[in-house]
């Protein structure tokens, strides 16, 4: 009889090697305001998939819309100003 041999072992071996790094982990922080702002938008737009959206569901989607593009402007404009180095010449 062959027996079968499973690869677990191998494959959760490295288990510590793939838990994201401190650095990763702040990236994830930084980017959650946009992360659930597209939430908000996305639960917007499915609320709306079996049905033709009311005023009210326009409403929501263009207040969702509007609050995610303000989140990743002030994500970019904070990524841009921290990657300025020295003051002004």
């Amino acid at each position: 009889m062959k027996h079968i041999v499973t690869v677990q072992d191998a494959v959760t071996a490295f288990a510590d090697f793939m838990e994201p790094t401190n650095a990763e982990l702040e990236a994830i922080e930084q980017e959650m305001p946009v992360i659930l702002a597209d939430v908000d938008l996305l639960d917007a737009h499915i609320a709306t998939l079996d049905r033709a959206p009311s005023e009210l569901d326009e409403r929501r989607i263009r207040r969702a819309r509007r609050r995610a593009l303000a989140v990743r402007v002030t994500l970019v404009n904070h990524a841009a100003g921290a990657s300025v180095s020295g003051g002004a010449a």
